[in-house]
């Protein structure tokens, strides 16, 4: 097992966009096994390989004891919305009210360089959308209204993250 410490905000490579996958070799399965390592201590739904400093279009995730993985993915987005609250393990205790597509197509390929497309639906497409998210460089918080934002960063400075020093 190899945990990685994860990266919280202010860290540049949260807002950097990812580059492509495009070595499917046995460093990738590592990652993607320190990916999945460290999400499930953390513990969280999902984490994208930016968050532990790796710029690269990669993200895991777990939902209902299921586990994943997915590399170079793009994603086509329903026209239906759903609303729910969200976090972020690179923005802990952080927690925020969004409005999401309900349903994606997503293309993607596996470890070992296989396209895979399925649709998911409620809770699964949401975590996608996060983590992919993550992947272009997107946060939490550019989610947020303006004065929204202001409010959250104010109380990220005032407060910090627990156990971290911000």
């Amino acid at each position: 097992m190899s945990v990685q410490p994860i990266r919280h905000f202010g860290d540049p490579v949260l807002v950097t966009p990812a580059s492509e996958v495009v070595d499917f070799d046995k460093e990738l399965r590592k990652l993607v096994q320190d990916l999945t390592d460290t999400m499930l201590d953390a513990p969280g739904a999902g984490l994208a390989a930016p968050q532990i400093g790796v710029p690269l279009r990669v993200f895991v995730w777990d939902v209902d004891e299921a586990l994943g993985h997915l590399i170079n993915p793009t994603l086509d987005l329903s026209e239906e919305i759903q609303e729910g609250e969200e976090g972020c393990l690179s923005f802990p205790a952080l927690f925020i009210w969004l409005k999401r597509p309900e349903a994606i197509s997503v293309r993607y390929q596996d470890v070992l360089g296989e396209m895979i497309e399925e649709t998911l639906y409620g809770w699964p497409a949401r975590i996608f959308q996060h983590e992919y998210d993550h992947l272009n460089g997107k946060v939490l918080l550019t989610a947020l209204k303006r004065k929204e934002r202001k409010a959250a960063l104010k109380n990220i400075s005032l407060n910090g993250f627990p156990g971290n020093d911000v």
